[in-house]
C-alpha cells in the first residue's frame, strides 16, 4: 500500500497495490496490521456503512462532537469528490480542508481521523460509498458543518446546485460550530 500524506496532519490517502490481468483485479481493501503501521496508530473499526447516491448528491460535512468517529472511506462504484475539514482548535490546520477524487477506477481510500468533519459529492451518474468507523453512529452527537461556508473555501466540483438533505442545507458555519479542543 502506498501512503500519501495530505496537507492535514493525520489525514492519509491510501493507494492499495492492485493486481490485475485479463480476468479482472484483486486488492486487499483492509488489513489491520498494514493500516495501523501506515497510519502510525492502533485503530479498531466497529461499524461498516454503505451508501448509494445519485449524481450531484452532497452528503456532509458531518462529525460527532462526542463519540467522534475516524473514517476509512472508499468508492466501489462511480466517483465522488471527498472532503475532510480539520475541526481541532489546537491544530495549526484548524478550519482547513483536503479534497480528493475517490473512484472505483483509482481505488484510493482516505483515512479521516476523529476530529475532522467529512463529506462528499457524487460526480458520476451514481456512486456506492463504503466507510468503516471507529465509533458507533450517535445521532444525538451528530453535527453538520455548512458545506458551502466561505470560510472553508472548498471548491466543490458541482454543475449547479447540489442535492442536499435538509440538515446538510442548514449546516452550521465554522465560526459558530462546535469543535474539538
Amino acid at each position: 500500500m502506498n501512503v500519501v500524506a495530505t496537507n492535514l496532519p493525520g489525514v492519509l490517502l491510501l493507494e492499495p497495490k492492485v493486481f490485475g490481468d485479463a480476468r479482472g483485479f484483486f486488492f486487499e481493501s483492509w488489513n489491520e496490521k498494514a493500516f495501523n503501521a501506515a497510519a502510525g496508530t492502533d485503530v479498531r473499526f466497529v461499524q461498516d456503512n454503505h451508501s448509494r447516491s445519485a449524481k450531484g448528491v452532497l452528503r456532509g460535512l458531518h462529525y460527532q462532537i462526542q463519540q467522534p468517529q475516524g473514517k476509512l472511506v472508499r468508492v466501489t462504484a462511480g466517483e465522488v469528490y471527498d472532503v475532510a475539514v480539520d475541526l481541532r482548535r489546537s491544530s495549526p490546520t484548524f478550519g482547513r480542508s483536503f479534497g480528493v477524487a475517490l473512484s472505483e477506477a483509482n481505488r484510493r481510500m482516505l483515512w479521516v481521523p476523529a476530529g475532522f468533519a467529512h463529506g462528499f459529492v457524487v460526480t458520476s451518474e451514481s456512486a456506492d460509498f463504503l466507510y468503516k468507523t471507529t465509533d458507533y453512529y450517535a445521532p444525538a452527537h451528530e453535527r453538520t458543518l455548512l458545506w458551502n461556508d466561505p470560510a472553508l473555501g472548498i471548491a466543490w466540483p458541482l454543475d449547479g446546485a447540489p442535492l442536499l438533505k435538509a440538515n446538510d442545507a442548514a449546516g452550521t458555519p465554522l465560526a459558530q460550530a462546535e469543535t474539538y479542543p
